[in-house]
């Protein structure tokens, strides 16, 4: 048997195949296998639900892992999305079926925005079904395209039905939007994107020692309204407060938000609201309750970046003052 690559090809494909092979192990095969055999999913992180994987499955399906990533980078343009990702943020991640693999959520292309923490910062059932069905309704700048396919238009719906509130400007001449089951199961687990807590949060009080030895309280990180505003609010309500008319009321002259006595402004944004009817106009979107996810520090800045921006000035709120309704309201049932 002659060992000439020239001479030999057989010699010449089996080096290279089984080169091929022992290298994909060790650099590829080897360690993945490690890090899913010794990766846990981080404590207080729940697995999907069936609907949320079928809604993962239509994730991949529509090409949304092609614009947006699930992998927020330690480096401060990526602190909007939320904190750096950790290995225990996938581990809960399994095939999508049979034939295929576990999905590569955390992606390559950054034409969208980071996804990893978006059921929080755009936790609004309605606002995402607006968007899916045209994001320039809802972010005049977007270049994401349409996924109208995910929606039917109904001319006379049932009265269960789950009406979308398209802006006139982008409603259909006929009929009304109604979500599919896909885009219910989409939104359900684009809903369930919220990254498991790490580290102190923002506005945490710590005890530290001055120079003289004494104990002193320090604020950890101390909240900034503006980012929390933008971060979590502004999809509905606008980066300017003038919210979507028929959809998303606007925060500039609302009269919870300039009055004196914030009890309602702060209920609302603990417990949230549905229903509610607004100079005249009735607003069926529910605003999701924010108090399982801001702190009274966090609470109190964003209170008082809306009442103190927009055109409004009015009375500002302390984290002591939300702390007392929100146990008050915790009592009741109304919030946790």
């Amino acid at each position: 048997m002659k060992l000439s690559f020239h001479k030999n090809h057989r010699f010449l494909f089996s080096v290279v195949f089984f080169g091929f092979v022992f290298l994909s192990l060790i650099i590829g095969v080897g360690p993945a296998t490690w890090v899913q055999d010794h990766n846990e999913p981080l404590p207080g992180a729940k697995p999907l639900t069936p609907m949320e994987k079928s809604g993962l499955k239509i994730y991949v399906d529509e090409g949304c892992v092609y614009c947006h990533t699930q992998q927020v980078r330690p480096i401060p343009e990526d602190k909007v999305w939320g904190r750096p990702s950790a290995p225990g943020d996938y581990a809960n991640l399994t095939r999508i079926d049979l034939w295929r693999g576990t999905p590569s959520v955390l992606g390559s292309e950054r034409t969208g925005p980071d996804l990893s923490n978006v059921g929080k910062r755009r936790n609004s059932k309605i606002w995402n079904y607006i968007h899916l069905y045209n994001p320039r309704a809802v972010v005049k700048e977007s270049v994401m395209p349409a996924f109208p396919w995910l929606f039917k238009v109904v001319e006379h719906p049932d009265s269960n039905a789950e009406v979308v509130p398209i802006p006139q400007e982008y409603a259909p001449k006929n009929g009304k939007v109604i979500p599919t089951q896909k885009a219910k199961e989409l939104v359900v687990y684009l809903l369930s994107l919220k990254q498991t807590p790490l580290g102190v949060p923002e506005g945490t009080t710590t005890s530290v020692r001055d120079n003289a030895g004494e104990a002193q309280e320090s604020t950890v990180n101390k909240p900034d309204g503006k980012n929390i505003f933008e971060t979590n609010c502004a999809a509905c309500h606008q980066s300017n407060g003038q919210g979507l008319a028929g959809a998303f009321p606007s925060l500039a002259g609302n009269s919870v938000v300039n009055d004196n006595d914030p009890t309602e402004h702060i209920k609302i944004v603990l417990g949230g609201a549905q229903g509610k009817t607004i100079n005249g106009v009735s607003y069926s979107a529910a605003m999701p309750p924010w108090g399982d996810q801001l702190s009274d520090a966090q609470v109190a800045a964003v209170i008082n970046y809306e009442r103190t921006h927009f055109g409004n000035n009015s009375k500002l709120v302390t984290a002591e003052e939300v702390a007392g309704i929100r146990k008050t309201m915790k009592q009741s049932g109304a919030t946790k």
